[in-house]
């Protein structure tokens, strides 16, 4: 009796399917998260394929439930853009663009059945070969591309009912699984399977639930990892390795496909594990970009000559272990929210951890810590909203034989200051204090512009108003940020003060010139106080100022 016969088997797939499927997919890899990043060793080993996928899962659907009954979009549309716009990592992305390449076919569909679930497949794993810039075998894509080819046969053969071709894209994805051991010596050597083909079997296996009704019994997911009686493998930490040294993502605006073609080109000269998928948003078409690179500020460059790149990440690569600390060795961890600001700090010989405050992990600051090699370490958050997590990073640290410290600097000014008194012929103890003191005495300010309504210590706010804040606090409410920007520095210097830094982000239409009027604000109403001035760059507040 064909599967398509059973009462409780889905004979098509409609709306309602594909966000229960997408429901089924989060649950899925949260459940084979851990076991996905302890296989994770290809491409880099750095322990988080399977945060990732579900990351970028969770991003999917997100997006699909937030669609709620409104629109007429399509889902498979809404759950692919919001998985490409919302991807983590290497594997995130390619597992966004198997989702935007299913639903290039499947768009069109009120309801999908076997034999164009096949095709759409097939389709999908053409576009992630597509995507990647130099694919390799035994991958994520090898399995992708066997699940297809299998549901293809299912359907030559004259099983073309829906259960039946997800069975087959299932069963032969996990076939394909288990070989990529032998395809990659990488995974030869590590004894297990490709992690990232493993959470495409997890993403196969949900749908396969979902149509029939009944979880799939597998077994454990093979490798040296899931083999009874044997030890795990400890999990990754990341720290800087040989070649490309931090892997660089975010998103591309404003763009054409010629001018993404070129940073293609040139990404792939800086680095490798490239992987690029565009999407269509209702504002324009927008590309998640992920890349390994050694220079990430010529990485960030290339993407501002190809459009408007946001929601930049730079993470730290890994080699499998952590180095052993070597004794008397002292290092400095920055957190850097821009690429300016990263060569900044990285300049001042400190190892830097390059991400927005809200993308910060505490499993990225700990890596950082133990990849410096050093027995002493200092981290400075340079955030208020980042002291506890760096606190239980070192804590973490501490642990691995690390004497790790955090200075609670609050601002990147601070940890610039804090910098400037650092001695290494001093004390650990002693250069901690030193450094600390420094930081707290240094006042610092800030000026960025309100993207929504708010009520602030100053007052009510509206989306572009200029807000100045000092200490945290919003002091100065106005519309021109070089008004706003002097009347901050006139409160900071009322209480006196030798040296003025200031750190000018990426001026746009609105904040072009703030640099230039603020300088020249200092240089006629307080000509005594010495200016350094410095470039955030993309991704850093329009002004940041510290005074000493």
């Amino acid at each position: 009796m064909p599967a398509g016969n059973l009462p409780h088997v889905l004979q098509a797939l409609d709306g309602a399917a594909v966000g229960r499927w997408s429901r089924t997919v989060v649950d899925g890899l949260s459940g084979a998260r851990s076991r996905l990043d302890e296989l994770n060793v290809f491409p880099v080993p750095d322990g988080d394929t399977g945060t990732n996928l579900l990351l970028t899962a969770e991003a999917g659907h997100a997006a699909l439930t937030a669609r709620g009954d409104g629109p007429a979009e399509s889902p498979w549309t809404v759950l692919a853009r919001g998985a490409v716009l919302g991807a983590r990592g290497n594997s995130g992305a390619i597992l966004a663009q198997l989702l935007r390449g299913l639903a290039d076919d499947l768009a069109g569909a009120r309801e999908v059945d076997g034999a164009t679930l096949a095709a759409a497949l097939s389709g999908a794993a053409r576009t992630a070969y597509g995507a990647v810039a130099e694919p390799e075998e035994g991958t994520f894509l090898t399995v992708a591309r066997a699940g297809a080819e299998a549901a293809t046969a299912a359907v030559a053969a004259g099983h073309p009912e829906l259960a039946d071709v997800v069975r087959a894209a299932a069963d032969g994805a996990r076939t394909a699984l288990l070989a990529t051991t032998g395809q990659l010596a990488v995974l030869r050597d590590a004894g297990v399977v490709d992690a990232g083909g493993a959470g495409w079997c997890v993403v196969l296996d949900a749908l396969l639930t979902v149509v029939t009704g009944i979880e799939p019994s597998r077994p454990p997911l093979s490798g040296a990892n899931a083999r009874p009686g044997r030890r795990p493998v400890p999990p990754p930490v990341h720290q800087p390795a040989d070649g490309p040294g931090s892997e660089v993502q975010f998103l591309l605006a404003n763009s054409d496909e010629d001018a993404v073609g070129r940073l293609q080109a040139r990404l792939g000269e800086l680095g490798d594990c490239l992987v690029v998928v565009g999407v269509d948003t209702p504002g324009g078409r927008e590309w998640n970009v992920h890349v390994h690179v050694s220079d990430v500020g010529a990485a960030v460059e290339a993407s501002i000559e190809a459009g408007r790149p946001h929601r930049i990440s730079v993470t730290p690569l890994a080699r499998l272990r952590p180095p052993a600390p070597a004794a008397g060795e002292r290092a400095v961890v920055a957190v850097a929210c821009s690429a300016g600001l990263a060569d900044l700090f990285g300049g001042e010989g400190v190892a830097v951890l390059t991400a927005p405050a809200d993308q910060v992990e505490e499993q990225a600051v700990l890596a950082a810590v133990l990849g410096t090699g050093a027995e002493q370490v200092v981290v400075l958050p340079n955030h208020p909203g980042l002291t506890a997590l760096a606190a239980r990073a070192v804590e973490r640290a501490r642990e691995e034989g690390r004497d790790a410290v955090v200075v609670a600097t609050r601002s990147p000014v601070q940890g610039l200051a804090a910098l400037a008194v650092a001695d290494p012929t001093r004390r650990f103890g002693d250069d901690v204090v030193t450094m600390a003191e420094a930081a707290a005495a240094t006042r610092w300010a800030e000026v960025v512009v309100a993207d929504g309504e708010a009520l602030t210590s100053a007052g009510r706010c509206s989306a572009g108003d200029v807000l100045g804040s000092a200490e945290g606090d919003v002091v100065v409410l106005g519309s021109d940020p070089a008004a706003v920007g002097r009347e901050l520095l006139d409160r900071l210097l009322s209480a006196g003060g030798e040296l003025a830094t200031l750190v000018v982000g990426d001026e746009d239409d609105v904040t072009r010139g703030l640099g230039d009027a603020v300088c020249a604000h200092l240089a006629t109403e307080h000509p005594t106080v010495e200016v350094v001035r410095y470039t955030g760059g993309p991704g850093a507040v329009p002004l940041l100022i510290g005074v000493e």
